[in-house]
């Protein structure tokens, strides 16, 4: 028999915890191609997540599967390279058991980034996209089980899925910078497959200007544990329909390396901010 969702969580905290020095408040959750923030952190010490107890693997390529704690200028900040998907034969609990392992070691906000489709006529590859809504087409909910198995609120509240004030101050620095956002509403679908033409003219009839295969699980977990979430899509490529050009996963994981290095700069200025605010 499985154990309780509460002792899996405890017997890898107890691995986990002797050896981060300085527990941060920020965790940073890097998508495809984007791993390399990671590298921005000083005196990082570096988790395999293979060895954490109960922890999945990522079966992608693109996702590392390490966390790296260390300093960004003096925050101290998680960053986890490479996360698990449905689609790879995951459960939706497995797949989110890392937001839960953040929660409970005290993590307070999330920074959630993914890769992304643009539906939006707008957008075009290279683009970053603040995330103020979610759709889940996957139809799946991590939350579905026995009360006496969840880590916090049944029914939890998804009015404000994404932090209003935390997009803000995103958005400012963005401007600030020069370095614009757009913003929208992701959907998940759950892969691996691309969408069809059809799929696309269908979500963008709904409202949607993003699409990917991961995130949507993640966010519904860490609002049941009350973190506050930051959402940042990465447009990689043109969805179907919208562009004569085949999607291959090597094609997105590639923008993603290049248009990653913007977002590195925003990152370490949007959690500088945070820490600032949140430090007062």
């Amino acid at each position: 028999m499985n154990k309780p969702l509460k002792i899996r969580v405890k017997e890898s905290l107890a691995y986990l915890l002797p050896q981060i020095p300085d527990m941060p408040e920020i965790a940073v959750v890097l998508g495809s191609g984007l791993g390399g923030f990671a590298d921005n952190l000083q005196e990082p010490v570096i988790i395999n997540t293979a060895d954490i107890p109960h922890y999945p693997c990522s079966t992608v390529p693109g996702h590392q599967g390490r966390w790296v704690i260390g300093q960004l200028e003096g925050v101290p900040v998680l960053a986890v390279q490479g996360r698990v998907h449905y689609y790879e034969g995951y459960s939706l609990k497995e797949v989110t058991y890392p937001i839960h392992v953040l929660a409970s070691m005290g993590i307070k906000i999330l920074i959630l980034t993914t890769a992304c489709g643009g539906l939006n006529p707008g957008f075009e590859p290279g683009d970053l996209m603040l995330i103020t809504d979610q759709v889940n087409f996957g139809f799946g909910n991590p939350l579905i089980g026995r009360p006496e198995n969840q880590l916090g609120p049944r029914f939890p509240d998804m009015s404000q899925a994404f932090d209003p004030e935390l997009i803000a101050l995103a958005e400012e620095i963005g401007t600030r910078l020069n370095m614009p956002f757009r913003k929208g509403v992701f959907c998940w679908m759950t892969g691996p497959a691309y969408e069809t033409a059809a799929e696309i003219r269908m979500l963008r009839t709904l409202g949607v200007d993003a699409v990917s295969m991961s995130t949507a699980p993640e966010v519904i977990v860490a609002r049941q544990r009350h973190l506050r979430v930051l959402g940042i899509s990465l447009i990689t490529n043109l969805s179907t329909g919208l562009s004569s050009e085949k999607l291959t996963h090597k094609e997105v994981t590639e923008m993603a390396t290049r248009a990653g290095e913007k977002l590195k700069i925003l990152l370490k200025e949007i959690i500088k901010r945070i820490n600032n605010k949140t430090s007062r």
